[in-house]
């Protein structure tokens, strides 16, 4: 039989399972749930014992906990990959822990691009705007100036999760339609007439703040780039060698976007047509777009797994804290050691 016979393997009209998401992505999702789990379980612990003493460091902790909030529902998924829970898991799923993945996902994507803003005013408009003659841009210069000020931050980042909340709640208000087990496993037809206009409108609404922000990574990225090799080829000093390590960092960014996000994206919008009421799709294509949007709605969930790597290398403090802890232990570990072998 072949794995990937949408005729064979389909039950009803809703169910598009195959061999890959039953039996590779559970495995898999697992395995990010674990090592996610840890890596932002150590994020928070360091995080959350910082002061929140620059913009960065608020936006950076508001990652985290989107990162946890994304993490809180890979249970549920994984739970409904291995088929259990019945038809009554799949609702759960549909109503509440789809809503908070998604909208954790794009509160994430969302202070990624605060945080490129903050280190292009840091690290390009820092160094040129007190030379810069032209004075029509100083407004904007000094609003950009402001992502770097703890209280800003703090505002935007509640802003932000406001502007999330009011856009995804609805999802959950009008996936409210009665469920049984023949509706259940698929999330549009739970939803009133109201509820898929807001769906589609909701998912187009989100990938747009996701091309915006990639669009300004990729500016300030290349800017970032620009000033870094100017500054070289001017003179070596010490401020070239701290450049390059901005420049390294918010490459960790654009490698993230482009590995978890980009893929799914590119997916979404077809995926989202093909799901509407009499959408024209066959029945084989919206088998194959299941499947894509299956794959790379794994790789964004991967994203738990990277974000620490971007903490590692944006936020010094957190560095230095995680450095000093892990050395603090390994001293503790050599005396401890060293007592017990005195006693031999």
């Amino acid at each position: 039989m072949d794995p990937l016979n949408p005729t064979r393997l389909a039950t009803n009209q809703s169910d598009f399972s195959s061999v890959f998401t039953l039996q590779v992505l559970p495995p898999l999702y697992l395995v990010i749930c674990i090592i996610g789990a840890c890596l932002n379980g150590v994020a928070a612990w360091i995080f959350f014992r910082v002061p929140s003493d620059s913009g960065l460091v608020v936006y950076l902790k508001n990652m985290v906990v989107a990162d946890l909030l994304m993490l809180a529902t890979f249970p549920f998924k994984l739970a409904a990959q291995l088929g259990l829970g019945g038809w009554r898991l799949h609702v759960v799923i549909c109503r509440y822990t789809s809503v908070l993945f998604y909208s954790s996902m794009y509160v994430g994507v969302l202070f990624m691009g605060f945080i490129s803003l903050e280190r292009y005013v840091k690290i390009v408009r820092h160094t040129s705007s007190s030379s810069s003659s032209c004075r029509s841009r100083s407004g904007v210069l000094s609003v950009l100036h402001l992502l770097q000020g703890v209280g800003f931050a703090r505002v935007l980042a509640l802003l932000t999760w406001s502007l999330l909340l009011l856009c995804v709640l609805p999802n959950v208000v009008l996936t409210s339609r009665p469920a049984d087990e023949g509706n259940a496993r698929s999330c549009m037809k739970l939803k009133t007439a109201l509820g898929v206009q807001w769906h589609k409108v909701s998912t187009f609404f989100s990938i747009s703040l996701f091309w915006v922000t990639l669009l300004v990574l990729a500016y300030c990225y290349s800017s970032i780039a620009c000033r870094v090799y100017r500054s070289y080829r001017r003179v070596r000093r010490d401020n070239s060698d701290v450049c390059r390590k901005s420049n390294r960092s918010i490459f960790s960014i654009l490698a993230v976007f482009f590995i978890c996000f980009v893929p799914y994206h590119v997916c979404r919008v077809p995926y989202t047509l093909s799901q509407m009421p009499a959408s024209g799709f066959s029945r084989d294509t919206r088998f194959v777009l299941f499947q894509l949007k299956e794959a790379t709605l794994f790789l964004s969930a991967l994203n738990v797994c990277l974000d620490p790597i971007i903490y590692f290398l944006m936020c010094r403090t957190f560095r230095e804290s995680l450095l000093r802890k892990l050395s603090g232990r390994e001293r503790r570990r050599s005396i401890t050691t060293a007592q017990s072998l005195s006693h031999i």
